[in-house]
């Protein structure tokens, strides 16, 4: 989780049948939006693999993001309609292995997706938040491009995940959003891939950690519930923090020759205890707000749903840092629902 600071600033037949194409499109866009939910399994009290699986379809939970293969989580999946977000860890030899040699790609996509047949594999994450100073950054995009290929077929996009510590400083106004030069070796060849395959960028965005690090940025700015502007970059305005992270985003790329990338939301999400103004009731007003806004896009991309994750399925116990990383869960281990939520 990336923790980076966003201030704010201050006739007839025809007719009918376009106005109701325009609304079937209208909800075949916001389907688009569809929620998901991270499974992180740090913890060490949690419920069994076929628990959590049952837990999000009695949920409607209809995405999941898996950190990494698990085969009693992928068996668990088989036969359902849970599309899964399957990450290839931060492993310096898997990734470096991966990308010097097709039969290893091979064999990886063998064992955790083809054998698999019937599970719903929506995306294949190569590293997650990966910097330039990472042993096997520069292995990245051609272990990528390994993975692609060992799919051949079977209709599933390959990406990664950044996150806001690409961004040059000051991160604000959105219009200005540039990528940070030591992160051009990484991103450059990136969004390249993405671009030639048709892929989306994986984005944590975590609005929580600019609000905890910078005290000009107001609580209600962060959580979806401020009642007017909050923020202005001519002639598009902001009223949440979320949109500005994004379209900072959205701006970064195309100065980098992605501007028609989809973005992706890959974690988001507010913490329960552990920091500044982690209360239930925060993360509540946080989680369920942010469901309902991504169907609408950002001022940048209006009326564009933001495919999203929300961190997390759990609080997660054995996690290190510091204590507020502990506390993302939507779910306590008993199942039980920390706070009432609507994902749809």
């Amino acid at each position: 989780m990336a923790k980076v600071s966003f201030l704010a600033g201050k006739r007839g037949f025809m007719t009918s049948t376009i106005l109701l194409f325009s609304l079937v499109m209208a909800i075949l866009n916001t389907s688009n939006a569809q929620i998901g939910v991270c499974y992180g399994m740090k913890g060490s009290d949690l419920p069994s693999r076929q628990e959590v699986i049952d837990l999000y379809n009695q949920n409607n939970i209809q995405r999941m993001r898996l950190y990494a293969p698990d085969e009693a989580a992928l068996q668990a999946l088989r036969g359902t309609n849970i599309e899964l977000v399957l990450d290839i860890p931060n492993d310096d030899n898997l990734i470096q292995s991966i990308a010097a040699s097709q039969a290893t790609a091979d064999d990886w996509v063998q064992n955790n997706v083809r054998n698999y047949p019937d599970v719903k594999f929506r995306y294949i994450n190569v590293g997650n938040e990966v910097k330039p100073t990472d042993s096997f950054a520069q292995f990245l995009v051609p272990a990528m491009q390994n993975i692609q290929n060992a799919l051949a077929g079977l209709g599933i996009k390959v990406s990664t995940v950044i996150d806001t510590r690409t961004l040059d400083d000051p991160p604000f106004p959105p219009s200005k959003g540039s990528f940070k030069a030591e992160y051009k070796p990484i991103l450059d060849p990136l969004i390249s891939f993405l671009v030639n395959n048709q892929a989306p960028l994986l984005v944590n965005l975590y609005p929580y950690f600019s609000y905890a690090g910078d005290t000009n940025i107001r609580l209600d700015y962060a959580l979806f519930t401020a009642p007017s502007p909050v923020a202005s970059d001519p002639p598009l305005e902001y009223r949440n923090l979320f949109d500005a992270m994004l379209d900072t985003v959205y701006a970064a790329l195309e100065k980098s020759g992605g501007g028609n990338l989809e973005i992706v939301v890959s974690e988001s999400g507010w913490p329960t205890a552990g920091g500044k103004d982690t209360t239930v009731e925060n993360a509540r007003t946080y989680n369920n707000n942010l469901v309902q806004h991504v169907k609408e896009g950002t001022p940048k991309k209006q009326g564009k749903p933001i495919e999203t994750y929300i961190f997390a399925m759990f609080d997660e116990n054995d996690k290190g840092g510091e204590e507020v990383e502990k506390h993302w869960g939507l779910f306590s281990p008993n199942k039980q629902p920390k706070y009432q939520m609507n994902f749809n």
